[in-house]
């Protein structure tokens, strides 16, 4: 049992207290209230989409004051316990604080987390696209290792994903994969990830058992909301449609589903295969190209930027966020922030990246880094 006093307890009050500061919980109740009044009037219902997004604040409102509700229940009830069991020398009271404590804190470094994401669309969806760098076509299955990573990361998260674009490698792994992600913070979160992975490992392909170094990019953008304006002329495009080669629908192989779309004037070229019909397909290419865009002219106008994101640099050697080390040791550390593991089975086979996602955040916004 882990040992907690009073000022366990008035330690996470001061924490809690900062991060209803942080979020705005006064100006979120009083936003509940508002918009459950707005959604109260039938004359919303005339206009679906305004009603949409109504109910989308509503809801984003309504969960952020719940988790401190949760939170402001969990300290009330650890505290009532850690007294009691101390006047009353109850262990099994006081087993029962230090467990509320421990997952408290859990939900605060969740909160505190939330509170970083300053940005609009931090708190919305993402695309993610895993591309093969250096290292020969043993890169391609990096790429897939590095897609099932995340597959799973997602689902421990509890986010949905819908996979746009996975066609496979040439002989073993995957040529890239283009994915959404749909859950609260996901871009936010996300973004942590953007750049090259490193792998070191004995080559599974090479008779000889030699050690070898491979590489994959992490590309990652938000999901933009619909008023946010992309200008895209027809004009600009060039679209061409071919057979589907990975998996997919009924029939997704036996036709012209799969779709790809080349940006003229910037080379931008985005692909997806994985829905069942061509309009489908064509309708996330058009969303991963706004992205795309939107992406592009943020750092035009703001070459500032780049010191934040870092430059675009090539998917080799020199360049990597953070190194995933098999042979001849076992190593997953992230060189930006110094938050490493030796448990490489937890994040590659398991998703388990919270502790790097959260170092990440706590770098970038000059907090201590987790080590």
């Amino acid at each position: 049992m882990a040992d907690i006093s009073q000022e366990t307890i008035d330690g996470l009050r001061a924490r809690l207290a900062e991060v209803e500061g942080y979020l705005h919980i006064d100006e979120r109740r009083v936003d509940v209230k508002r918009l459950e009044e707005q959604s109260a009037d039938p004359s919303l219902w005339s206009d679906a989409d305004v009603a949409r997004e109504v109910m989308a604040q509503l809801s984003a409102a309504k969960s952020d004051v719940a988790a401190i509700d949760a939170a402001i229940a969990k300290l009330d009830d650890a505290a009532a316990a850690l007294e009691l069991g101390q006047e009353m020398g109850d262990e099994d009271l006081l087993a029962e604080a230090a467990a509320t404590v421990a997952a408290l804190e859990d939900d605060l470094a969740e909160l505190e987390l939330s509170s970083w994401f300053t940005d609009d669309l931090d708190h919305g969806d993402a695309i993610v696209t895993v591309t093969p760098g250096q290292g020969g076509l043993e890169a391609q299955d990096w790429c897939e290792m590095l897609f099932r990573m995340y597959l799973r990361y997602c689902d421990r998260r509890g986010w949905t994903v819908d996979v746009n674009d996975c066609p496979a490698g040439e002989v073993i792994g995957i040529d890239r994969a283009t994915f959404t992600v749909h859950g609260k913070n996901a871009y936010g979160m996300l973004r942590a990830e953007g750049g090259v992975h490193r792998l070191v490992r004995i080559s599974p392909t090479d008779a000889q058992k030699r050690r070898q170094t491979t590489f994959a990019g992490v590309e990652v953008l938000p999901v933009l909301p619909d008023d946010v304006e992309v200008e895209i002329d027809p004009k600009d495009l060039r679209i061409d449609v071919y057979h589907a080669t990975g998996h997919g629908g009924q029939g997704v192989n036996t036709t012209d589903s799969a779709v790809r779309i080349t940006h003229l004037p910037t080379g931008t070229v985005v692909t997806c295969q994985n829905e069942r019909s061509q309009l489908q397909n064509k309708a996330f290419a058009m969303k991963i190209l706004r992205s795309r865009l939107y992406e592009q002219e943020l750092e035009r106008r703001a070459a500032e930027l780049d010191e934040l994101r870092g430059p675009k640099r090539a998917i080799g050697f020199g360049n990597q966020i953070r190194s995933y080390v098999l042979y001849p040791y076992q190593l997953v550390k992230d060189l930006r922030t110094g938050v490493e593991t030796g448990n490489v089975e937890s994040v590659l086979d398991d998703g388990d990246l919270d502790k790097f996602v959260v170092g990440y955040h706590r770098w970038v916004t000059g907090g201590e880094d987790e080590q």
